[in-house]
């Protein structure tokens, strides 16, 4: 089966490949896709879907798109879905600070620090199947940085499963309970 993944992220496309290792997986690159897909859903669902009907449509093979974010209790669930842009669209004048430092900015001074990582991964095929699964890991946001490993806010999350940030495991932990890997291992049960 050839699958293309349905994203522009290089660190998303590494842990697709290995946490797919019998299928043979396709960056939008290699599969000649090179338009951008935005993501207007109000839900991780409806992005991932977006993404993955864009690129099927396009190349013409089955597309594979995920959704996650980062969901922080004490700010209502924020940044959400919009976890890949939450400085640029909710501190413009400050954005370059980079997600993970404007989130701790916005928790220093909060006592709850509980936090979830959602994943919704879509699979769209060409005959019009879609299939979709979700994904979460739990833990809490850390007052600092710790780990060099993973992306985005990994450095910042304290995983419950691991008692380590996902940026301190290597990959094969992470992937063991992280939201994404548990997104794909639920969608790969439905196949």
């Amino acid at each position: 089966m050839t699958i293309v993944a349905a994203t522009g992220n290089a660190h998303k496309l590494k842990e697709i490949r290995a946490l797919l290792p019998g299928v043979r997986i396709l960056s939008e690159a290699e599969a000649g896709f090179t338009g951008d897909v935005e993501e207007t859903g109000e839900t991780f669902e409806e992005n991932a879907l977006l993404k993955a009907r864009a690129v099927c449509k396009a190349t013409g093979l089955a597309a594979l798109a995920d959704d996650s974010g980062l969901c922080v209790d004490a700010l209502g669930g924020a940044p959400g879905v919009y976890s890949a842009r939450y400085a640029e669209r909710f501190a413009p004048a400050d954005w370059t600070l980079g997600n993970s430092a404007f989130l701790l900015r916005r928790l220093e001074n909060v006592a709850d620090r509980r936090a979830h990582f959602v994943c919704v991964a879509a699979l769209v095929f060409p005959d019009g199947r879609e299939l979709t699964a979700e994904g979460r890991s739990y833990g809490s946001i850390l007052r600092g940085s710790r780990g060099t490993g993973g992306f985005g806010y990994d450095p910042v999350f304290f995983s419950d499963d691991l008692q380590m940030t996902f940026a301190e495991a290597d990959e094969e932990r992470k992937n063991a309970v992280s939201h994404r890997g548990r997104a794909l291992r639920a969608l790969g049960e439905k196949l």
